[in-house]
């Protein structure tokens, strides 16, 4: 069977689902399987990082031979104008060729040939749960294109049970159209440390020197930095301690940077790279998550295979992720998370409990099990075919 693979956020987007993009396409290629792949990428203004992508995925495919690479001559930007907002019915088999199956990772399908069996990743539905932490503009792009996307899918993909459930209810999805299909670490989350790794992170970053408290994600009002950073101001003010934020400022995130600016313990590293991510998280005394919700939460199941303790929010899928490897805590409850927060940086015993009970959970989870997830559902589709 030939497939296509929708690999635009893996080019386009270094975190979340450029991540998620990026590993999971990895495995599935490194993995032996009797289908062609064609990759499409919306690749213009990114042409020599799409080249160097296509070199990187030649080598690690198990079948090079049966991978094919198409490129689609706009931004992602134009893509979605053209297939999203003005719904143009031009089908993205003009671009890969004729395939039995379209797989996109990234929330939305392109206009498909009829017999093209659409599979499609939804990684949550804040925008409906929490549509006040995104922009007017970007809230109403993804309320139409994201449910209009999922009734044509045969088959949806859902990061964890959480987001299954809400499309169940919110989307009215029947629940044999969808599997949840769990993501997996990134090479290199360990609990092992490098060599002088303290003294880089403060060379690079300013961190390091005191200890500190992390939180990694994109920031936009979904993440709920704003009440984290009010929870850990009595808890900061009385010790020589840092919060330390990684994620690029994103929608409305200016409420969040004037808090941070307020607070001289604060400190926001932007986008990091994978390289150093790992050391930040094994250097962190606590591991921070007070999201409003999340449809999985790559984040936590790092800082648990780094050996950090963590503390997350009760709501959406986290407290999936995390099972009884980490402290849960109300999003809204500002005083439990100042309550957890200070067990955590008093407690050396629960901060080692949790450590080798995160290390456990995090075994449970990898790209390499996605991958062969996904491999058996395309042969399920693949049997089902006249």
């Amino acid at each position: 069977m030939r497939i296509a693979i929708d690999d635009t956020s893996a080019i386009r987007q270094g975190a979340g689902i450029g991540r998620y993009a990026r590993e999971l396409v990895d495995a599935i290629l490194a993995e032996p399987s009797p289908h062609e792949f064609v990759l499409l990428a919306a690749a213009a203004g990114v042409r020599e990082r799409w080249e160097q992508e296509q070199t990187r995925l030649r080598a690690l495919a198990a079948a090079p031979e049966r991978l094919d690479f198409r490129t689609l001559p706009l931004t992602d930007d134009w893509a979605a104008r053209l297939w999203q907002r003005l719904r143009l019915p031009l089908p993205a088999e003009m671009i890969t060729g004729n395939v039995a199956c379209f797989y996109s990772p990234d929330f939305v399908l392109p206009p498909l040939r009829r017999r093209t069996i659409a599979l499609l990743t939804v990684h949550d539905l804040s925008f409906l749960r929490h549509p006040e932490t995104f922009t007017p503009a970007l809230r109403q792009y993804l309320q139409r294109a994201v449910p209009r996307s999922v009734a044509r899918a045969d088959f949806v993909l859902a990061d964890s049970c959480a987001t299954r459930e809400d499309l169940i209810e919110l989307l009215h999805v029947p629940a044999e159209r969808i599997t949840v299909l769990y993501s997996g670490l990134s090479a290199g989350f360990t609990a092992t440390p490098e060599p002088e790794e303290r003294a880089r992170l403060q060379a690079r970053y300013g961190v390091g020197a005191r200890p500190y408290l992390l939180t990694v994600g994109t920031v936009q009002p979904r993440k709920n930095y704003v009440r984290l950073m009010e929870a850990c101001d009595p808890l900061i003010a009385r010790g020589d301690m840092q919060l330390v934020i990684v994620g690029q400022p994103a929608w409305l995130s200016e409420p969040i940077l004037e808090a941070a600016a307020q607070r001289p313990y604060t400190r926001l590293l932007g986008f990091v790279a994978d390289e150093d991510l790992p050391a930040l998280y094994r250097q962190a005394t606590a591991f921070a998550f007070p999201s409003l919700y999340e449809g999985f939460g790559i984040p936590i199941l790092e800082a648990m295979a780094c050996g950090t303790p963590v503390v997350g929010s009760t709501v959406s899928s986290v407290p999936e992720v995390i099972g009884d490897a980490g402290l849960l805590v109300d999003p809204l409850d500002i005083p439990g998370w100042r309550a957890a927060l200070q067990r955590l940086c008093d407690d050396s015993a629960l901060r080692d409990e949790l450590r080798a009970r995160g290390l456990r959970r995090a075994t449970e989870f990898s790209w390499e099990r996605a991958a062969t997830q996904w491999q058996a559902l395309i042969s399920q589709i693949a049997t089902s075919q006249p």
